[in-house]
């Protein structure tokens, strides 16, 4: 389906209001359509007479032609207001739209694209087809409206001057059609670039930190100055289009039509045959000036709408990327087996992160994953949430393959606790609840003191509603991590999967931490992904991966015994750690 069509199914779900609005506008446009008419009536049937005149037929039509032009003014006013309102429907149902199928785009979608350019798809290019429904389109229909009622008026008063005026619509549609030829190239350009400005703003802003402190500075602006400079070139080159379809060509038509009606008066002048009276001559000089106010309105909107169907086209691919199914089917809560069968997985096609992987994990089971980066640690974990799926083999929980469930029923009874977790703007209760009506205020501050949360509030003027700004930038790692732990204990999950947990803890956190997950692992499956070897000493087993395969498993003092990798990275980090101490 064409962007336009699509445009007008989104247009018709709200067609009552805009029906409306159209109909006020052929009022409007009928009733001032009609006043050269009754300046042609005085002027020919009551002034041009050689006969006394009359006032009293002359004051009459006067009174109408006022009553017209109040009738005008209403019926313009309810007619933007609709028209208006029926845009803005349009407009929030899409944003609406759009921001919920992102929602549902797998994660891969993310990996691959910087935020900044999803932003601007939601925010800048959504805006752009406002502007299409906000004044594009009501300027196309009040032009198109004029025009067919100036044209219906002027062939009314004679037809072959109609004529002589009606050239202009071919000469208006060829050069719409030249327009958007080069303007759709230019506008794709201008958007892209707008759109790779902003994810390099929204990184720079991220990363503005590391940017000072490695003096990169000069680099960075260097570096969006071109980006900057290419989007001006096109903005340039959109310029001179723009330019030449606005009021220069508005004028060189204008001119043609006038020097037409001259030769033909003119010629008709000299043959002495009398073409048409004072009045018809009145109202179809009257009605060419009109007509060439809706011409410039289509003809100074023509770069907004080749604007806005660039933007609706680019909206329109973010809608149509596959999205995941969400659906509100519920599982009771599993008792937490999970095993994984002869899993492989690649990211991209047989590039393999994870070989032939098989283990299982019980109720209750602590399982740690450790290995070296790109072994494959957190491979594991997006497959056990499904955020990706296996390529080969399967994952079961209580025997039942996940690819069997709904994603968001797999995900209902899990818990994650992320190295860097993420903190939503609001309050520290809002960050743990998620608005999740099932997670009281009581059960929250349970969760927030079962992991030592004294510690987040004690220093806070309002404890558990204190204000937590974009992802909780004024807590510490420390504060954010616990919260980010309390929050993943107030859903009760049946597996809980904790990505290098207490890395960016301090000891005294890690051990409030420790004693809190000891109480609370109880009864539940519990992954650990650690870099720490020292917090997953007592786990019920330890898989350490390599390069994609389990290279060995056991406990802690079995491993230790094994004398392999483990075994090895022990002593690193304990000897790194004695190293610490002596210094």
């Amino acid at each position: 389906m064409g962007t336009g069509k699509r445009l007008t199914k989104y247009a018709l779900q709200f067609k009552r209001v805009i029906i409306w609005g159209l109909v006020f506008l052929a009022v409007a446009v009928a009733a001032d359509l009609a006043a050269p008419l009754i300046a042609k009536e005085i002027i020919d049937e009551h002034i041009s007479d050689a006969g006394a005149i009359e006032f009293g037929p002359i004051a009459q039509l006067l009174a109408l032609f006022f009553g017209l032009s109040v009738v005008t003014a209403v019926f313009r006013y309810l007619q933007y207001i609709l028209l208006q309102k029926g845009a803005n429907r349009v407009i929030r149902k899409m944003r609406t739209d759009v921001f919920e199928h992102v929602q549902r785009l797998p994660i891969s979608y993310f990996d691959n694209l910087p935020a900044g350019k999803v932003v601007a798809r939601i925010t800048n290019d959504t805006e752009a087809i406002r502007e299409l429904f906000v004044t594009v389109l009501a300027q196309f229909a009040t032009s198109f409206m004029y025009m067919a009622g100036i044209y219906a008026a002027l062939f009314y008063l004679d037809w072959r001057m109609a004529a002589i005026a009606f050239v202009l619509v071919p000469l208006l549609y060829a050069w719409m059609l030249i327009y958007r030829k080069y303007a759709s190239n230019f506008n794709h350009i201008v958007r892209e670039k707008v759109s790779e400005m902003n994810a390099m703003i929204n990184e720079s802003i991220q990363g503005m930190s590391i940017i000072q402190a490695f003096r990169r500075e000069k680099q960075m602006k260097g570096e969006f100055e071109e980006l900057n400079d290419k989007h001006f070139k096109f903005q340039q080159k959109l310029l001179v289009l723009e330019a030449a379809a606005s009021h220069n060509m508005v004028g060189v038509l204008r001119s043609m039509i006038f020097v037409l009606f001259i030769w033909y008066f003119g010629s008709a002048s000299m043959s002495g045959n009398e073409v048409v009276t004072v009045g018809v001559l009145y109202a179809f000089v009257d009605y060419i000036i009109r007509l060439f106010n809706p011409i410039s309105g289509i003809v100074n909107q023509f770069s907004r709408l080749e604007q806005s169907l660039v933007a609706a086209e680019r909206v329109f691919r973010l809608l149509d990327r596959p999205g995941e199914p969400v659906s509100d089917d519920r599982v009771e809560r599993y008792a937490g087996n999970v095993s994984f069968e002869q899993v492989w997985f690649a990211y991209k096609d047989e590039e393999y992160v994870l070989k032939d992987l098989s283990f299982e994990a019980k109720q209750g089971e602590t399982i740690a994953l450790v290995g070296h980066t790109g072994s494959g640690k957190s491979s594991i974990m997006n497959l056990l949430f499904r955020f990706y799926d296996t390529t080969k083999g399967q994952i079961l929980i209580d025997g039942v393959n996940v690819k069997d469930l709904p994603r968001q029923a797999v995900r209902e009874h899990m818990g994650i606790v992320l190295q860097d977790p993420y903190l939503f703007t609001g309050t520290i209760e809002s960050n743990i609840t998620l608005g999740d009506e099932r997670v009281s205020r009581e059960k929250a501050q349970a969760a927030l003191a079962a992991v030592g949360g004294e510690r987040v509030t004690k220093h806070l003027p309002k404890g558990i509603d204190e204000p937590v700004v974009e992802k909780g930038s004024t807590l510490s790692s420390g504060q954010r991590q616990l919260v980010s732990f309390a929050r993943a204990l107030a859903f009760d999950p049946a597996i809980l999967i904790l990505d290098e947990a207490t890395s960016n803890i301090d000891t005294e956190t890690e051990e409030i931490i420790q004693h809190a997950m000891d109480v609370l692992k109880k009864g539940r499956t519990t992954f650990i992904i650690a870099h720490r070897l020292s917090t997953i000493k007592n786990a019920d087993r330890i898989l350490v991966l390599d390069r994609g395969e389990i290279a060995e498993s056991g406990t802690h003092d079995e491993l230790m015994e094994h004398g392999g990798i483990y075994r090895q990275m022990y002593r690193i980090q304990s000897g790194m750690a004695t190293t610490q101490n002596v210094g």
